[in-house]
């Protein structure tokens, strides 16, 4: 990794958190296992774009909900060091719950003030089987979840975008729509590398970003064109 200037106590953590949908859906037409392989051929981008910004240390978690939510990668663990454990599919969509279990890692501590703004990244195929609108509220009522870059990844046509708006809950940024493999792993690789650059930027640091999120985030890549049979 390059030696950042002043020394590795120069940059700010930046905490990347992926959010994914293991429900039992996820298992038809080889959804889940699309997802482990997307987000595996997308680590070493995200491992590049973050050696190349001496302004941010960043650290990644994995939060998976089916019945209930649990962490998958519990520890926030620098992106050099970061391995991807593929996930499994079974049960319902608690992702109410999930919003919940998130909200407590963004509070302060174990969140720091020098902190640069999160990225949440929510993947999801269909609707929530709980209370997502509490878990939304408890959430969004943690300063650094407001301040977060959050993107929403719809997987297939069953996936509820409403949800996803709401997560987002930013009018710029709409939910991704991946209906095929490909379309899934653009999305994903976007998502880690050119959202990872814009919430380490400069412009992550101004008022406006502090107070309520708008860190300027890049257009996604526009979606290929499925082949014959290859849609979700």
């Amino acid at each position: 990794m390059r030696k950042r200037p002043g020394g590795e106590l120069a940059s700010r953590p930046l905490h990347f958190f992926w959010i994914c949908d293991c429900s039992g859906s996820m298992q038809s037409d080889g959804k889940i296992q699309s997802l482990n392989n997307a987000i595996k051929e997308a680590i070493p981008h995200m491992q590049k774009a973050a050696d190349e910004n001496p302004n941010a240390q960043v650290l990644v978690r994995v939060l998976k909900f089916s019945d209930g939510a649990q962490w998958h990668v519990a520890e926030p663990t620098p992106v050099a060091d970061f391995r991807w454990s593929d996930l499994k599919a079974d049960g319902m969509t608690d992702m109410g719950r999930a919003l919940t279990v998130l909200a407590e890692q963004l509070r302060i501590p174990p969140m720091t003030d020098r902190a640069l703004p999160p990225v949440l990244v929510l993947i999801s195929d269909g609707q929530p089987t709980d209370d997502f609108e509490a878990g939304r509220k408890i959430l969004m009522d943690v300063p650094w979840a407001k301040r977060a870059v959050r993107i929403g990844i719809a997987i297939g046509n069953d996936a509820d975008h409403d949800t996803l708006r709401k997560f987002i809950a930013n009018p710029e940024i709409q939910p991704l729509q991946a209906n095929n493999a490909e379309t899934l792993v653009n999305y994903i690789r976007w998502a880690s590398t050119a959202v990872l650059k814009a919430a380490s930027s400069p412009a992550s640091l101004s008022k406006d970003a502090a107070q309520g999120g708008n860190v300027p985030v890049p257009a996604p890549p526009s979606a290929p064109l499925p082949e014959v049979g290859d849609v979700w």
